[in-house]
């Protein structure tokens, strides 16, 4: 199968960019599937070079789409992280971003058929076990990528796509606050472990010397800090119920300071080694969450918002999410807005 084209669909959804798929085109074997997407995403090489890939993870993304298996969802979506410069291929997440073109995504390749004005699709993450709504602009009964939102770390504006979660809470780990608690110290560093749509650990980068003011490149030099970062995520990784992560993309450890542009909170993120340009959706919530617990590490340095509008702060702009809580305060469910464009559609080789 290796020199056969597959059919591929490459968008840019929210702040990422990845290859959509459909499931009968892959091998049902994962190991064959696996060797077949990396060659395809040109892994493992730092540039990519001999393939598709934009030799960042933001950019090395897979999206595999199918007929629901489950009667209350739509479609089944399997996302799958490529490592960049290591031949890795992890399903241990989900992410939002990609969630955000998975609806297009249905549609073009045919899975979906397309309502008047807009269609909204159930989507069954497999990732997590968890459905997410989204609502795509289907003017005419097609897609359109054409709009007035905008939203920070890409130019421009296009369709809005309205995303909204239920029940998300422990996703991967089984619990929101999977150690039982709302601080832990490891290393000697106060952090929160939370889980409310992906699995994060909050730091207060004052902790670490770091005011939050850091470029993106600034970090990825700071080899102390990211040796400190990975010995906390080896050993708080477990403890959240996620086994051994020395070679998993989860949790995402993520450097939180006072907001400096207005917003609730502003972050620095490593997935897991690399500095993350801006902030996945999940993330954002995950952190949004934290902002509203008491005691929660961010939760005195946040801004926190009258209303249901989060604005978290990231090296790009910041990530608009919605959070719904209970009369008590207590998070009961999250949303946000992402856009996608399409940016071509045809057939992708794996090496003869």
């Amino acid at each position: 199968m290796s020199g056969m084209g597959l059919n591929c669909l490459w968008l840019r959804a929210g702040t990422s960019k990845g290859a959509y798929f459909v499931a009968r085109d892959l091998p049902t074997d994962p190991a064959m599937r696996d060797k077949i997407l990396l060659q395809i995403m040109g892994s493992p090489d730092p540039h990519q070079i001999d393939g598709i890939g934009g030799a960042d993870p933001l950019c090395s993304k897979v999206a595999i789409l199918a007929p629901s298996s489950r009667p209350d969802a739509d479609i089944d979506y399997l996302f799958l992280q490529i490592f960049v410069d290591q031949p890795i291929i992890s399903d241990a997440q989900g992410c939002g971003n990609i969630l955000a073109g998975v609806g297009p995504a249905a549609i073009e390749m045919g899975l979906i058929h397309a309502q008047a004005r807009e269609t909204t699709i159930r989507i069954h993450m497999l990732n997590t076990g968890d459905i997410a709504r989204a609502t795509v602009q289907t003017p005419d009964g097609a897609v359109t990528y054409r709009g007035d939102t905008c939203i920070d770390g890409v130019p421009g504006s296009a369709a809005p796509i309205r995303l909204l979660f239920d029940d998300i809470a422990g996703s991967m780990c089984g619990a929101l606050l999977p150690t039982g608690r709302v601080r832990d110290v490891i290393q000697g560093v106060t952090v929160t472990a939370i889980d409310n749509g992906m699995p994060v650990v909050l730091l207060d980068a004052a902790e670490f010397g770091l005011d939050g003011a850091e470029t993106r490149m600034m970090l990825e030099e700071n080899s102390g800090l990211k040796t400190r970062l990975e010995a906390i995520r080896l050993e708080i990784g477990p403890m959240m119920g996620l086994g051994d992560v020395s070679n998993a993309s989860v949790p995402k450890m993520t450097l939180l300071s006072a907001p400096r542009h207005g917003g609730v909170i502003s972050t620095q993120s490593f997935i897991p080694h690399r500095a993350h340009a801006s902030i996945g959706v999940f993330a954002a919530i995950s952190v949004a969450t934290g902002c509203c617990l008491e005691g929660a590490v961010g939760y005195d340095l946040a801004q926190h918002p009258a209303g249901t509008h989060f604005a978290i702060e990231h090296p790009s702009g910041a990530a608009e999410v919605v959070i719904e809580r209970d009369p008590s305060g207590q998070v009961t469910g999250a949303g946000t807005v992402r856009t996608a464009r399409k940016l071509f559609q045809g057939q992708a080789f794996a090496r003869d």
